[in-house]
């Protein structure tokens, strides 16, 4: 009988650790998800205690088990990976920002110029091909159009390179705002983005309609997200660490 209470005494002290040593790194997982946002730490916590009370084989951890599978499965169903993905979004926006064409720009979305020389058959005279040389140069000197956004159109060279790297600085926030989860700055820099996007780049470029697509993407994408919940796993620790 004394060799039974020793052996029940030493087994309940084994537990009693174990469900300690699970309640502190749950407990550390579940801070750093809520500063950092990143739920990997937590995933991790959960999923070792879960295969450490596994291997413990006692029958009076099993709820607790039970509820370390629960909410891990739950967070991992509800963490899609959205982070990582408006951050790939994000650098591929970077690398078109040096690509866009503004609105003041003399070529369109294809790189060929605006004016196209006159096709003329192969045995035209020499001062026939000389003419339209000289009328399609003359007309390259001149575009006429519809001015919708004067601003846009009396942008410089120098504004232009100035004005390309606010955008870059406003997508550098943004990243920052993501990986801090502050939600309403991101969604903000990113509506600052498409204005500067509409208002003094070329919407029939392909480029600028690819950037527009990523920041609809992005915006539908950066929404407030939950705190990871784990209640149901320290309710188990709480009632196996009173002996239940």
């Amino acid at each position: 009988a004394q060799l039974e209470e020793l052996m029940h005494s030493l087994s309940r002290s084994r537990d009693e650790n174990l469900v300690v040593d699970i309640d502190s790194a749950v407990r550390l997982g579940l801070q750093q998800a809520q500063v950092t946002g990143n739920v990997e730490p937590l995933l991790a916590a959960l999923k070792a205690g879960e295969q450490r009370v596994a291997r413990s084989v006692q029958p009076r951890l099993v709820p607790l088990q039970r509820a370390l599978a629960r909410d891990a499965d739950k967070i991992q169903a509800s963490s899609t990976g959205n982070t990582a993905d408006a951050l790939h979004k994000l650098d591929d926006l970077m690398r078109l920002v040096d690509d866009l064409p503004t609105l003041n720009a003399v070529a369109t979305q294809t790189g060929s110029p605006l004016w196209a020389a006159e096709p003329l058959p192969t045995d035209a005279p020499w001062w026939q091909r000389v003419l339209a040389a000289v009328r399609h140069e003359v007309r390259s000197l001149v575009r006429v159009g519809r001015v919708d956004r004067p601003e846009a159109v009396l942008v410089s060279p120098e504004q232009v390179f100035f004005l390309r790297e606010n955008l870059k600085l406003k997508l550098l926030n943004v990243r920052l705002s993501l990986l801090s989860r502050q939600v309403d700055s991101a969604r903000n820099e990113l509506a600052s983005v498409t204005t500067a996007l509409n208002r003094y780049f070329d919407p029939r470029s392909r480029r600028t309609q690819s950037a527009a697509t990523l920041l609809q993407q992005l915006q539908a994408q950066v929404k407030e997200s939950s705190a990871p919940n784990v209640d149901e796993t320290l309710a188990a620790l709480s009632a196996a660490a009173a002996g239940r």
